[in-house]
């Protein structure tokens, strides 16, 4: 499985969250999923199987897929939570 961070830009925030995924994965006991990130105009649906990025963007990546939408980026909690909720539902936790 691979996920991909998103950002308008591609840079510093996608980056950070990037980060802060795999450190969520980490405490969730998840192990070989692929994590990278990106900007939203060189995001395609076929580069991951999962796509995270905050609300401000959202509108843009409703192509993508499979998405957790964040309403901050920074809140490490919120996306604990909505991987943890979106990896059981996909039946990998």
């Amino acid at each position: 499985m691979k996920i991909l961070a998103v950002c308008g830009s591609g840079l510093g925030s996608s980056f950070m969250l990037e980060m802060n995924i795999r450190q969520s994965l980490q405490e969730l006991g998840v192990n070989g999923v692929e994590v990278d990130h990106s900007d939203l105009s060189s995001a395609t649906s076929d580069l991951a199987d999962l796509f995270v990025m905050g609300k401000d963007i959202a509108e843009g990546g409703g192509h993508l897929g499979e998405t957790i939408v964040l309403d901050s980026i920074i809140d490490q909690d919120e996306l604990k939570a909505k991987l943890k909720e979106k990896l059981e539902q996909l039946g990998l936790l």
